[in-house]
């Protein structure tokens, strides 16, 4: 007689069953993570198989299945890889791409340079201090005009000029204020930048005058009891608001939304603040900086006492301005830009964009009037330029176009792709130039400032990492450099791409985030540059 079979055991839910693997490979992190004595090469080799096998472990983890890694670590005094992971793969560098636009501003135009604001006359004044002719107010591309960002003048620039043309004789201005904006040719954004970050302070039209990095705050307020009262500051933006806003009720709490559509000045405020929430601020991009930029100026003429009968009118590319080339053009005064080492320190530490893509369309002037190089095809816009003279960088470092592939400046479009290796090529480069002090003190502080403020504060004792963070929607980059208390340089580059983030059941973000596991990944890194390398570690084969 046959035995029985068996009774079958319930399977267990699937939850669990990912649950029980995740925590198993969360153990094994962490058992790996545990320091490992080191003694001779055979310690160092244990340390470097020991860094690959807690990396591989870390990415391997099941939320990562739907995900792209790509990493590359190097050794500068060697040259040696010791750890890669997909390392030519192509990936969306998000803002690791000013790191690329850092190198060729500073290559091809040098630290020092400045960028002018300059206001015109078409005629002097006669002896009564009557000017017959036209202002020019003529914008060099000066991404911090208005701003505290360094500028001798800052946000009194406007009241500079004023007092300039005042002393120049002038007491009234009979012809028009001409606002000027045309000095970069092409559409005021870059390459790739989706429609719908063009509203978001972080994406304001990019121009060659531009003031108060050509954003605006809106302030939503309660006024008594009830929902809304709307300001916006300046008022020079010359925003006019719809104001939609309701009470929210205990039934619909609502929610406040901001819309102004592209290519208008008319602002909508719909919907309420919560019943609790007495007022909230917003930043958003202005809907044209150099109109915002003549009104200021315009504001400023009358603050100093000089009367003008004119009218302003703003010229965008790709209208001209054939007053500047008449020979009875007076230039009244120039106002000069920090040095472009200081642009770049805050463009760095705070991932402008506005500032990277301003930039890259100097570089485009620079070299389409240098005669150096070929682009290989006609090209119109100003952008263009810059971008033929990104790959002639590129190629003279060793960086071929498989590697990187650029659209605009600032790493907000999602055209941009680069590889791991090629980024840790520029670093390298970087290390080698004169200028690179001025990189590597622009960067981001870890647990002191710029994006890295609240990140990576608990590094091991003396070692310092200066690196440039990146992050749009499913996409999350941080590349750099990692100098050891015990004397070791390292540059690293990490890409994680098309990331899903978990999620609380009620909708929010849930832990772990994915600036910590990229923190997660340098501290491991850390860990391992403390013990001399003698042998590669890598999830590939050596090249």
């Amino acid at each position: 007689m046959a035995a029985a079979a068996p009774a079958s055991r319930p399977a267990l839910p699937e939850k669990v069953v990912r649950g029980i693997l995740l925590a198993l490979v969360l153990l094994a992190v962490r058992a790996q993570a545990q320091p490992v004595p080191t003694s001779d090469a055979a310690g160092a080799s244990n340390s470097a198989a020991t860094l690959a096998a807690r990396i591989d472990a870390f990415i391997a983890q099941p939320r990562f299945a739907s995900a792209r890694w790509g990493i590359d670590v190097v050794d500068l005094a060697s040259g040696r890889t010791l750890y890669a992971h997909d390392a030519d793969k192509l990936f969306v560098p998000a803002s690791n791409a000013k790191l690329y636009t850092t190198a060729l501003a500073l290559h091809l135009l040098g630290p020092a340079a400045r960028f002018d604001t300059t206001l015109y006359a078409t005629d002097r004044p006669d002896g009564h201090g009557l000017l017959q002719g036209n202002l020019i107010l003529r914008g060099g591309g000066d991404p911090a005009l208005g701003t505290d960002t360094g500028a001798a003048d800052g946000p009194g620039w406007a009241a500079a000029l004023a007092t300039r043309l005042a002393a120049a004789g002038v007491v009234r201005v009979k012809g028009d204020l001409i606002v000027d904006d045309t000095l970069f040719r092409g559409p005021p954004f870059g390459t790739g930048w989706g429609a719908g970050d063009l509203f978001a302070d972080y994406a304001p039209a990019v121009g060659g005058l531009t003031v108060g990095e050509g954003t605006l705050a809106v302030t939503v307020s309660r006024q008594g009891a009830r929902c809304c009262m709307v300001e916006v500051q300046p008022a020079s933006a010359g925003v006019r608001v719809d104001n939609l806003s309701v009470d929210a009720t205990p039934d619909d709490p609502s929610s406040l939304l901001l819309y102004r559509p592209l290519g208008h000045d008319t602002l909508y405020v719909s919907g309420s603040l919560p019943r609790d929430v007495r007022t909230r601020s917003y930043t958003l991009a202005a809907p044209d900086p150099a109109r915002m930029a003549g009104r200021q100026l315009l504001d400023a003429l009358t603050a100093a006492g000089i009367a003008f009968d004119g009218s302003m009118r703003v010229l965008h590319w790709p209208r001209t301005d054939p007053a500047l080339d008449d020979p009875h053009t007076v230039r009244i005064a120039t106002l000069a830009s920090p040095p472009l080492a200081q642009l770049l320190r805050h463009m760095l530490k705070h991932s402008d964009n506005l500032y990277a893509q301003t930039l890259l369309l100097q570089v485009g002037l620079r070299w389409q009037h240098s005669g150096r190089g070929s682009c290989g095809w006609v090209l119109h816009w100003t952008e263009q330029w810059g971008l033929c003279a990104m790959r002639t960088l590129l190629g003279e470092i060793g960086i071929n176009r498989e590697q990187a592939h650029f659209t605009e400046g600032s790493g907000l479009s999602r055209q941009d792709m680069v590889s791991p290796r090629a980024t840790t090529t520029l670093l390298a480069w970087i290390a080698r130039q004169p200028w690179a002090a001025v990189v590597t003190d622009a960067l981001p502080d870890p647990g002191h400032d710029g994006t890295l403020a609240w990140r990576l504060a608990n590094l091991p004792d003396e070692d310092r990492v200066q690196a440039k963070t990146g992050t749009l929607a499913h996409m999350y980059t941080l590349s750099g450099f990692l100098d050891t208390g015990t004397g070791r340089r390292l540059v690293f580059s990490l890409m994680l791409n098309n990331y899903q983030r978990p999620i609380e059941p009620n909708g929010d973000w849930a832990p772990p985030y994915p600036t910590h596991d990229l923190d997660a990944i340098v501290r491991l890194i850390a860990t391992y540059a403390a013990a001399p390398a003698r042998t590669q570690a890598s999830s590939e084969p050596p090249r």
